[in-house]
């Protein structure tokens, strides 16, 4: 429960905590240590990618969400498919 407690930032001031205030703050440190180790490495893979990709590529990329396709038109079904059905 206290992981969880800790995950969320809820308060650990509950009855069933059994650590102590140094394995609290112990394990703080090591969360953030492993968060601070983990947006380093998200900051080297996207230096790495910005070097592969030139600003073309990058922006065809930042602006792919805003993409237009138009809607999808007719369906499974083709004007030819009743003649089929009788032929059979």
């Amino acid at each position: 429960m206290g992981f969880l407690r800790r995950l969320l930032g809820g308060s650990g001031s509950g009855a069933d905590d059994s650590g102590a205030e140094g394995d609290d703050t112990a394990g703080t440190e090591a969360a953030a240590a492993a968060d601070a180790d983990e947006r380093a490495h998200e900051l080297e893979l996207a230096r790495a990618e910005q070097d592969r990709l030139d600003e073309l590529q990058q922006r065809q990329l930042r602006y792919a969400k805003y993409a237009w396709q138009p809607p999808a038109q007719g369906g499974e079904r083709r004007a030819d498919d009743e003649d089929r059905s009788a032929e059979a």
